[in-house]
């Protein structure tokens, strides 16, 4: 019989062993590891959240640069040799584009307030008495009446309106000064993208820089693509509302089509704007040019948002009509205005990422080509 002392070691039964002086040391290191990186994402996400403007206006420009980046390209390329020179005279052109269409679109806006201002006194008496095409209207859907029995809570609802002209006045000085940060940005970007690439590539070695040209480019094309997508379709729209205005007698169809064209390229909020301002002056022509006005945007909004800009932008971005909408919807529920701005881009941004650096099997199909006369087809050889 071998008693329990005879050169074996005594275990109690029941009791958890002793941590090593390392166990405890790594437990603790990898608690640590744990604490920094909940910390480190905190104090990111307030980054994020304390600079969300600026990190906005920095997106937008970089949306902005790389589609002028190109241009500056071809003409630097093509003409004018030195960087500098190449990227003021596209801003600049890009500048005298839009200040052209301001020109035209406000030039004679502004010849018409001056008239509206000038008849707003008969207007007015005339709406109040109820005569004319606008007293009339008013009167049909009973607006002068509830305007006689809640005068006093308009009269009130007015002064508060005049109070928050402070506000109204800083919000229109952050959005020149968030103008004007955009376009500082998206020039200096452009000027240096030349350096920030070759940096890129040479931090990259040579395994990799052939591929990071090529997602260069399939961005850089996915950019551009995206917004002469988006322009065709804001010049169907302005094609066709003219055509409807001109058709309905509206007076200054050509302005207001311009008017809708310009805004329609405001994701989400441009195309019902457009309608306002459009089927406005369809009603203040007549009952009868407000209401095809107002019908026809409600059946071209329908068929913009489901078949052109899927088919259109599909094309241009080369991404599948499906996704276009998705992508869409999605950014726009989970971002507003800017997710629906960068929506499209940023869907095919991902594609190429996927196409480059995904697991095969998650790789979308390349764009179709011309076939290789090299590469054999697939299957049982042919017996001669």
């Amino acid at each position: 019989m071998i008693s329990a002392g005879a050169g074996f070691p005594e275990v109690s039964a029941g009791k958890p062993r002793r941590m090593s002086n390392a166990d405890t040391r790594v437990t603790a290191r990898r608690t640590l590891i744990v604490i920094g990186l909940v910390l480190a994402t905190v104090f990111a996400l307030a980054f994020v959240y304390a600079t969300r403007r600026v990190l906005v206006w920095a997106v937008v420009a970089a949306f902005f640069a790389v589609a002028l980046k190109p241009l500056v390209d071809r003409l630097q390329r093509l003409w004018v040799r030195r960087r500098a020179l190449a990227t003021l005279l596209v801003f600049l052109a890009a500048f005298v584009v839009v200040a052209v269409l301001a020109t035209v679109i406000l030039a004679p806006l502004l010849n018409e307030l001056g008239r509206f201002a000038e008849r707003a006194p008969d207007l007015l008496r005339d709406a109040r008495a109820g005569r004319g095409p606008l007293g009339q209207l008013l009167e049909r859907f009973g607006v002068r009446r509830y305007v006689s029995e809640h005068s006093e809570q308009l009269r009130t609802f007015g002064t508060r309106l005049r109070q928050p002209a402070v506000g109204v006045l800083r919000g229109v000085v952050e959005t020149v000064a968030g103008l004007v940060t955009v376009i500082v940005l998206a020039y200096l970007m452009v000027l240096e993208a030349p350096r920030i690439t070759g940096r890129v590539l040479a931090a990259a070695g040579d395994g990799q820089r052939e591929r990071l040209r090529r997602v260069g480019r399939e961005v850089s094309r996915t950019v551009t693509g995206y917004l002469t997508g988006n322009l065709v379709i804001s010049v169907i729209c302005g094609a066709l509302t003219f055509v409807v205005l001109a058709l309905t007698g509206v007076p200054f169809a050509a302005v207001i089509a311009l008017l809708v064209a310009v805004a329609d390229l405001i994701p989400l909020v441009g195309a019902t704007l457009g309608a306002v301002i459009a089927a406005g002056a369809g009603f203040l022509h007549s009952p009868t040019a407000g209401v095809v006005v107002l019908v026809f945007f409600v059946v071209y909004q329908q068929v913009e948002n489901h078949l052109l800009q899927p088919l259109i932008l599909a094309r241009a971005v080369r991404l599948n009509p499906l996704t276009v909408l998705v992508s869409v919807l999605l950014a726009a529920e989970l971002a507003g205005l800017l997710g629906a701005l960068l929506a499209i881009p940023a869907a095919g941004i991902v594609q190429t990422l996927l196409r480059e650096y995904g697991p095969a099997r998650l790789r979308p199909d390349p764009p179709a080509g011309p076939a290789d006369p090299r590469r054999r087809p697939a299957g049982p050889a042919h017996q001669g």
